[in-house]
C-alpha cells in the first residue's frame, strides 16, 4: 500500500493530481491518502482513495503498513519516513505557484534528497517515472536512528567543549 500526505493545512493539487494520473495507469498498486480539504475548486482524485483528515491513531496505522509514502517535503512526514526505513517520493510546495508562504520546502527537499530511499520531484511531470523508481527500490529504505548522525554529534561535542 502506497500512503500518500500532503499534511492537513492546505490541499496539494499539482502533487495529487500527479498520483492519481499514475495511479489511473497503475490500478495493481493501492493508493490511500490524506490531501486536507480541496474545497469546492481542488482536485478530489479518482483514482485512489482519500480523506480530508484521519484522527492521529489512523494516520499512524496507514503510515506504518505503507509501504510507500508519497508526500510535500514536510519534515515530520521526511522524518517518520526516514525512522521507519519506508522509501519516500517528494514534492516541494512552491510559493510562487500558491502553494505556501515561502520556499523553506524547496530547501529541505534539496537536502534530503540525497538521501538513499527518497526521490524528490520538482515538476508533476517528473512523478510518474519516480514513482516507477521509487517502487522498484522495494519495500525498505535504509532506516535511520532517533538520534542525530554521530559525525554531527561528535562535532557539536568538540566544539561545545572546546
Amino acid at each position: 500500500m502506497i500512503f500518500f500526505t500532503v499534511g492537513t493545512q492546505l490541499p496539494f493539487d499539482r502533487l495529487t493530481q500527479a498520483l492519481d494520473v499514475w495511479a489511473a495507469d497503475n490500478p495493481d498498486h493501492k493508493i490511500i491518502g490524506q490531501i486536507s480539504d480541496p474545497g469546492p475548486e481542488g482536485y478530489k482524485p479518482r483514482h485512489f482513495a482519500w480523506t480530508e483528515h484521519f484522527d492521529p491513531a489512523s494516520f499512524q496505522a496507514r503510515f506504518e503498513t505503507a509501504t510507500h509514502i508519497v508526500a510535500h517535503a514536510g519534515m515530520g512526514t521526511i522524518i517518520s519516513a526516514l525512522s521507519a526505513g519506508k522509501p519516500l517520493l517528494i514534492m516541494p510546495r512552491r510559493a510562487e505557484l500558491g502553494e505556501q508562504r515561502n520556499d523553506h520546502q524547496l530547501a529541505t527537499a534539496r537536502r534530503f534528497g540525497e538521501k538513499p530511499g527518497i526521490r524528490v520531484v520538482e515538476e508533476a511531470g517528473e512523478v510518474a517515472s519516480c514513482m516507477d523508481e521509487l517502487l522498484a527500490l522495494g519495500v525498505t529504505a535504509a532506516a535511520t536512528g532517533r538520534f542525530a548522525d554521530p559525525a554531527l554529534i561528535a562535532a557539536l561535542r568538540a566544539e561545545l567543549m572546546g
